[in-house]
This record gives C-alpha cells, structure tokens and sequence, in this order.
C-alpha cells in the first residue's frame, strides 16, 4: 500500500448492476481497470455505489469483492454512513471484518441533527474500530453541514478521524478546515468539477467519480498539483471539466455507469429505482464528448 493515505485520487467505485443484481464479473473488470490506471485508493459503496439500494449483506459483500480483487494493491475505504447511529455502528463493523482498510461516513441525513447530534454520531462509529476515518460533508444531500468545530473536536479527540471528504462546493470551507486542523488533516475533494481550485486551498486529492473512466490522467494531474506544477494540471483539469460536469447532468451514477458501459469496461449501465436510466438528451450531450476524448 502506498504510504501517503490521504493523497492523489480515490475512486468513488460504481455498483455494476445488471437484471436488479449486482454483477460482481463487472466488478472485477472495474476493480482491474482501476488498478491499470495506477489509482492511489478505491472507495466502496458510496453515493456512486449506489449504497441506499443495497440491502446490508449485499452492502457488505461488494466491500468484501472489493477488497479481493484490489488484492492488496490499493487501500479499499468502505462507505458505513446511515442515519442511524446503530446501523452505521454494524455497517463499520461488518466492513471492517470484511477487509476494510478504514471507511468513509457521511453526514446523517433526513433526520438533520445539530452539531453536538454529529458529534455524538461520529464518536459512537470512532470508538468502534481503529481504522482511518474519512468524514463526508455534502449538504446537498443530507440538508447539513460537518462543521469545522466538530471536524476538530472529533480529530483531537479520534486522531483516526483524519480526513474529510469536503462536498459543500465551497473553497473558503476547504480553508477553513486547512487552517483549524493543520498539516496533518488530510482534505480532499469530494467534486470532480472543483479538484484543483480545492488543492490550490490545501486539499491533498479527490475522491472522484470521474476516475471510475479516466484513471491514469486524473492521477498524474493530482500528482502535478501536489508538486507544485498546477501548469500541467491545469492542462488536464480543463481537457476533462466538460465531463466533470456532463456526468452530473442526471443523478449520480446514471451518467458515469453508462460512460463505462460506451467504453467497454462494463456490460451493463442498470440502475436501482427510484434511479432511472439516462435519458435521450443526455445520451446526445455524453456521446460526442466520450468519441472527442477518445473514451470509446
């Protein structure tokens, strides 16, 4: 495993689906396609894992697939965030017992706790494994926000609690957190479409959905950016903004799963209602753009 954890680019994993079942042989091309590409870590059952339709023993058997095909070679983090204390208790446990190397936990949603519920939330989940804990703040999901005081009440208090996966669109909350919990907290950025500005901030990388189709590109410009060189990064960040922003024209995953399935590295782009599958107009905006990249 590579010893810089919290750096370069970790890929927020697509779920292959095909007839409403996960398609664990996709899942091994897409692990595999990964790993050609030189990814730094993988990130399963997220948003993009389409983690709220898996039931728990198929949550937990795409972290353990996960984990056997990435063999070692790369860090696989586990998404255990619910809105239930108790449920993100088990799903921590489980993953861990299933080869996790540390998990990603998002803000509880719907139930829209204050800042002491979330810190409350966040200690019960720490004090149940040792491993490395990504935070997930995306307000547009869950309706709230992780704020800075919690973010550093629970790193000092958990010093795995250690990373955050900023997703509120914002480059002066990404300062924020770089100055309160300094060097050592590690940033990333939970926006494909925001990676670099976020770095030029001190974010240290991306967890990205973009990276399920562009890999090696996408690590060599996080790359660039973490030596300096925001020239060359720059290069690459503004050759594939137009699909940073294309894959999110209908719901995440919907675009990204059919752009794998254009390219070839999966066989089906099936998504689980309420997710419906892309639309016409969209097909006509990604198509042009994925033959222009040379992505299929």
């Amino acid at each position: 495993m590579k010893t810089n954890q919290f750096s370069g680019v970790f890929t927020a994993l697509a779920t292959p689906m095909r007839d409403n079942a996960v398609a664990y042989d996709d899942l091994e091309a897409l692990v595999a396609h990964q790993l050609a590409g030189n990814i730094d870590a993988l990130v399963s059952v997220g948003t993009t894992g389409e983690s709220p339709t898996l039931n728990s023993s198929e949550h937990i058997e795409v972290i353990r697939s996960t984990v056997a095909a990435a063999a070692g070679k790369v860090p696989v983090y586990a998404g255990t965030g619910s809105n239930s204390t108790d449920e993100a208790i088990s799903l921590t446990k489980n993953a861990e017992a299933a080869g996790a190397d540390g998990f990603l936990v998002v803000a509880p949603y719907y139930n829209k706790p204050s800042q002491e519920g979330l810190f409350l939330h966040f200690s019960k989940i720490a004090e149940v494994t040792e491993k490395p804990i990504i935070l997930y703040s995306i307000p547009s999901r869950c309706g709230i926000e992780i704020s800075v005081d919690v973010t550093a009440r629970l790193y000092e208090k958990y010093p795995h609690v250690c990373c955050m996966k900023a997703a509120e669109g914002s480059c002066e909350k990404v300062t924020e957190y770089v100055r309160a919990l300094g060097p050592d907290y590690a940033v990333m950025s939970g926006d494909d479409g925001l990676t670099l500005p976020f770095m030029s901030c001190g974010a240290t990388g991306v967890i990205s959905v973009a990276s399920n189709l562009v890999v090696s590109p996408l690590v060599e410009m996080v790359k660039a950016a973490n030596a300096g060189d925001y020239t060359s990064a720059r290069q690459t960040f503004l050759k594939y903004f137009p699909l940073f922003k294309a894959i999110f024209l209908e719901p995440n995953p919907v675009p990204i799963k059919y752009a794998l399935k254009q390219a070839g590295i999966i066989q089906s782009d099936d998504v689980r209602l309420p997710l419906s599958p892309l639309t016409a107009a969209t097909k006509a905006k990604l198509d042009p753009l994925l033959a222009e990249l040379g992505l299929v």
